[in-house]
């Protein structure tokens, strides 16, 4: 009773009373008014169904929402009980179609008609076996497949099967007792199907879905008709009986919770989760529970609408004499003795709690008005803005604790800024902490809550709790892992930073924080052992520098790995995955500034394993090597150093590059490797003035020895070295000099003006070359007038041949023709080089009728000569690079001459009038080739 008492009051709904619809003449306001005699009611399928006890009456009535009371006879005598099927357009009724105790069901299909009335499938007649008595009670299961009928003489009826034809069901006796049945309810969960049956004294609930129906007694009270129902499952589909002194809960298997609702219970339902009592007023005198539906006229009788969650009452009201309260297109409807009917309108979500919150708020009941919001589904915002204004009354009297866990219900609607600016204070951090853990469960954080949180921890130096929000699974990570890994190392919480990095692959902030902070080197380069190619590789170029300070050895040989085949360590995938990958060992040559032994190391090894290796490593290497060779001072060694570094010079892989290793061989006064790049180079002179420079006369005879041949002008520059120097070098000028004449390299005039400078050299280390000199002009002076002589004579003889040609007749005595060599017979062809034809013979293998087709092949070679003469008299640059170059300049000039350079020849013929003349003309042209060749 007291709790009952503290239950809070609220008008939920808006109480009115049905009005007649306005007639043609608008006319109407009038209250609407039910036929007299109505006892019976039920609703479902959109229509209010009553039915008269009255006799003679028999009628049941449908009112639509229209209020167009419809209806028919259904029985002769009377209707006692009615129970519409809410998902099926069947009606079930029982009523009396003649005098004594003789109750019929009828089953009627209201969606099929029978002379305009509904069509009724199935009678039967409502008595347990052969004795008549009353029923008491109905209900039906919403499958058709179960229908219940309560008597009271305590027996119950049970139906199985289609209920709306005979031959498909069969009734039995379920249950028999001694008090009457006041209630039957079927409660059906997934497969499992339960009949509850309460009577005056006891409950018990029977399972249909198993075979002889086995039963449970639940309590040993009971309750009054109509006072049972069966709650929606927002309260678990319980049976609810309302007995006088409480309102109990069952379950198909034992009692659930009670309510203390006092007075005598005259109708009970459920509707939308809230129980509906109609009750006596206690102000009246009590009536009998089992015939509390026979009230009179003038009692008053109390309608309640209980919130059994939230534990309030929604509504209350006093009406006259009801007879029954009915659910239907989303309201209630009372209906009372007077035929009137009073509608119940639940107010709009919205208005109820404002209402209600604006209530609850002035009196600080806020978890009143949560579970009301709750109940009627208030979206996530409303609920949000409860929760707030409830924390805020939580902060305000002191309770923080309770107040953050309020704030903590509003995450993902309240901004979080609202919350932490109160919690700011260092004696409520553990509260701000709780707030931003939950923050981030939810993965609302951003790197600022980040941030914060893990400050909170480092402060309370909550240890466990900061490794509890860090070691969280991948895939359960709720907050920004940088932001974590600066914090925290900022903090000095290195370790857990660490840990971070590691786990979630940020290489960079792991390697920083152990190389700059925990300054474990060892294990900042077995990290990057295990990150992948790409990683592994930018990783050493930016941290190769302090690494080779602190572990040279080690790293040196992590890039030797690095730069020929790389594999992470522990990766179990095989060799040859990354095959390609390799990086480029020149890009790491800075990573070893003042580390040179592992360097040299490094760069030998690339040499050897990859032979391609970038020119850049090979450049390094040789400096490495030219400076090792330098700067040595032991003997032995140096000679292994200069050794190592000739090998590498002769490798062949400078020939790109050759300036570079000629600078850096000079640098470092390194002479074989000079000397060496020098022949490779080409570069002749050079080498002789190197040692020239050195004075080494031996060496600068045997260069002209070994490379006159290729740069005549080496042994000029050699006897003019010679010749300069004041010491007794007459073994050395003698044997340029003999060279000298050997391959006629110089004019004697300036042999002896080249020797003139030298006061040492008398005339008789030249006697000996200028004899012989003299003695081969002569020979050739001599030479040269024999050939004269004789293309004297050989031009004079040739002119007497064209003499005769012209003045003299010609004689033709051949006898075979030179072409077939058969005896010569008429037509013959003659000419004047003595060459006779067949006429058949020239015409088939002659080209031109004007040319012997036998000294025709002579006579053109002899043409060509002259046209190839003519084109080079005009290539005077020719001439010109070749007299400058050559050593005999005079027999350039002699060729040059010769082929008509400085005169243009002209060849001056006569034009004969008549063809025989031109013939003439023509053989006595070819008769000149012919001879001028002959004496070429």
């Amino acid at each position: 009773m007291a709790a009952y008492l503290q239950w809070r009051r609220f008008v939920f709904f808006d109480r009115e009373t049905v009005k007649e619809p306005p007639g043609p003449d608008g006319a109407g306001g009038k209250s609407f008014a039910l036929p007299p005699g109505i006892a019976v009611c039920d609703s479902g399928r959109g229509s209010l169904v009553f039915g008269d006890i009255l006799h003679g009456g028999g009628q049941i009535w449908f009112l639509p929402r229209s209020l167009q009371l419809s209806s028919f006879q259904a029985y002769k005598l009377r209707v006692t009980h009615l129970y519409q099927l809410k998902q099926h357009s069947i009606l079930v009724s029982v009523g009396e179609d003649e005098e004594g105790i003789n109750p019929l069901v009828k089953v009627w299909n209201l969606e099929k008609r029978d002379g305009g009335n509904p069509l009724c499938t199935r009678i039967f007649p409502a008595i347990p076996g052969n004795k008549p008595t009353v029923v008491s009670c109905l209900t039906v299961h919403e499958n058709l497949n179960f229908m219940a009928i309560g008597f009271a003489d305590g027996s119950v009826v049970l139906t199985k099967g289609d209920i709306t034809r005979d031959r498909h069901s069969k009734t039995q006796i379920l249950h028999e007792g001694s008090y009457p049945v006041t209630g039957l309810a079927f409660r059906q969960s997934g497969k499992t199907t339960h009949l509850f049956v309460v009577t005056t004294e006891n409950i018990q609930s029977y399972m249909l879905s198993v075979k002889d129906y086995p039963h449970l007694e639940l309590d040993t009270h009971g309750c009054g008709l109509r006072c049972s129902s069966l709650s929606d499952p927002s309260q678990d589909l319980q049976f609810i009986v309302a007995g006088n002194e409480c309102v109990y809960l069952y379950q198909p298997d034992e009692r659930g919770p009670c309510f203390a609702f006092e007075g005598q219970k005259l109708i009970v339902h459920w509707y939308r989760g809230y129980l509906v009592i109609v009750s006596k007023d206690r102000k009246t005198s009590p009536k009998s529970e089992f015939a509390g539906n026979e009230a009179q006229n003038s009692d008053k009788q109390v309608l309640n609408v209980y919130d059994l969650c939230n534990k309030f009452i929604a509504y209350s009201s006093i009406f006259d004499d009801i007879v029954d309260v009915l659910a239907e297109w989303g309201s209630l409807y009372v209906l009372t003795r007077d035929g009137k009917i009073h509608v119940l309108q639940e107010k709009d979500t919205q208005t109820k709690l404002e209402a209600r919150k604006s209530m609850l708020f002035r009196k600080n009941l806020f978890e009143m008005a949560i579970n009301l919001a709750k109940s009627h589904h208030l979206d996530s915002d409303g609920l949000s803005e409860i929760f707030r204004q409830y924390g805020d009354h939580l902060y305000n009297k002191g309770n923080h604790d309770g107040a953050i866990q309020q704030y903590i219900r509003t995450i993902g609607k309240l901004e979080p800024s609202y919350v932490i600016r109160k919690f700011l204070d260092a004696q409520r951090i553990h509260n701000l902490t709780a707030y931003l853990q939950t923050l981030h469960l939810q993965s609302l954080a951003n790197a600022d809550h980040t941030t914060l949180l893990l400050n909170c921890y480092t402060k309370l130096k909550d240890s466990s709790k900061l490794e509890e929000f860090i070691k969280t699974s991948e895939s359960e990570v709720r907050f920004d892992v940088e932001t974590a890994i600066k914090v925290l190392r900022q903090a000095g919480y290195y370790s857990h930073a660490v840990y971070l990095a590691e786990k979630h692959a940020h290489h960079e902030w792991y390697l920083k924080i152990q190389l700059e902070d925990i300054k474990n080197y060892q294990e900042a380069l077995r990290y990057i052992g295990k990150l992948p190619f790409d990683q592994a590789e930018s990783n050493m170029k930016r941290y190769g520098k302090i690494l080779m300070h602190h572990v040279p050895n080690e790293t040196t040989e992590l890039l030797k790995i690095l730069c020929t085949d790389y594999q992470p360590a522990g990766d179990n995938e095989g060799p040859g995955m990354l095959e390609g990958k390799k990086a480029n060992s020149e890009e790491f040559i800075p990573v070893f500034a003042n580390n040179s032994r592992e360097l040299k190391a490094f760069l030998e090894h690339m040499t050897e394993v990859q032979a391609d290796s970038p020119q850049g490593v090979y450049d390094t290497l040789l400096e490495l090597r030219l400076q090792n060779w330098a700067h040595e001072q032991d003997e032995q060694l140096k000679e292994k150093l200069h050794s190592e570094a000739l090998t590498l010079l002769k490798s062949g892989r400078f020939k790109t590059v050759f300036d570079k290793a000629l600078v850096l061989c000079q640098m470092h006064n390194f002479k074989d490797g000079v000397l060496y790049l020098y022949e490779q180079g080409k570069l002749f002179q050079q080498i002789m003035h190197y040692h020239m420079q050195n004075e080494q006369y031996k060496k600068v005879i045997e260069v002209c020895e070994l490379y006159g041949d290729q740069e005549a002008c080496l042994w000029e520059q050699a006897l003019g070295y010679f010749a300069r120097k004041e010491e007794d070098c007459k073994e050395y000028i003698a044997a340029v000099l003999k060279h000298i004449e050997n391959k006629n390299l110089m004019p004697p005039l300036l042999v002896v003006q080249t020797l003139a400078h030298n006061s040492t050299a008398t005339l008789s280390v030249i006697k000996d070359y200028l004899v012989n000199k003299l003695q081969k002009q002569s020979r050739q002076i001599e030479q040269d007038e024999q050939r004269i002589e004789k293309y004297r004579e050989e031009t004079t003889r040739i002119r007497q041949e064209i003499e005769e040609l012209k003045a003299s007749p010609k004689i033709f005595q051949k006898t075979k023709c030179s072409i077939c060599t058969s005896a010569l017979e008429l037509p013959s062809v003659h000419f004047l080089c003595g060459h006779s034809f067949h006429q058949h013979c020239f015409e088939s293998y002659s080209e031109s009728d004007s040319e012997c087709p036998t000294c025709m092949p002579e006579n053109r070679k002899v043409m060509d000569m002259i046209r190839a003469q003519e084109q080079k008299r005009d290539l005077h640059d020719q001439f010109q690079h070749q007299l400058k170059c050559s050593n005999d300049g005079f027999s350039v000039v002699a060729d040059y001459f010769g082929r008509g350079v400085f005169n243009k020849l002209t060849l001056i013929t006569d034009l004969p009038s008549g063809k025989a003349a031109t013939t003439i003309e023509a053989g006595l042209q070819r008769e000149l080739l012919v001879h001028t060749k002959r004496s070429t």
